[in-house]
């Protein structure tokens, strides 16, 4: 092999290497994906047959195109293997339903609603609240509780968080 024919060939590598890292490095921010954690998880019995979770997240929107929650549900996973569907409570009863239930505590950021936006590069906090048709002492023994929210382009996140 000539010395020139060595050249061009590591020439076209570099350019190659570089249309990919150029590639890569602009369409980083165009994949929509949401980021986040549950500060804190709060539950409670309602009565004999219900009980109440209300978990406070933090959601992270790093790409450069805009969340709107299109859907959210929240599931149970019980010690048995089995799952518990979440009920939403509606932003306009979570005031009534904390203050009927002060051992819930206080409400410290707003409800996660459908229509909510998660701005490209920016953090929200917010709270859900969800009642489940299980006695307390199954929400209190469970394995995890699921957070799901869905983007109106079909953009799924998923949480998982343990009860305790």
């Amino acid at each position: 092999m000539s010395k020139q024919f060595l050249i061009g060939i590591g020439a076209g590598l570099v350019v190659i290497a570089v249309s990919i890292f150029l590639v890569f490095s602009t369409t980083k921010g165009a994949h929509l994906e949401l980021k986040g954690k549950a500060l804190k998880v709060r539950t409670g019995e309602l009565d004999e047959k219900s009980c109440a979770a209300l978990l406070d997240v933090r959601l992270e929107n790093p790409s450069n195109i805009l969340f709107v929650v299109r859907e959210v549900t929240v599931k149970l996973d019980l010690k048995d293997g089995s799952t518990a569907d979440g009920i939403m409570v509606p932003r306009m009863n979570v005031k009534q339903m904390l203050e009927y239930n002060k051992f819930l505590g206080a409400q410290y950021n707003d409800i996660l609603t459908i229509q909510d936006k998660v701005p490209a590069h920016q953090t929200i906090d917010r709270m859900i609240a969800v009642t489940f048709a299980v006695p307390f002492h199954d929400l209190d023994s469970a394995k995890a509780i699921r957070l799901n929210i869905e983007d109106l382009d079909g953009a799924m996140f998923s949480l998982s968080q343990p009860v305790k």
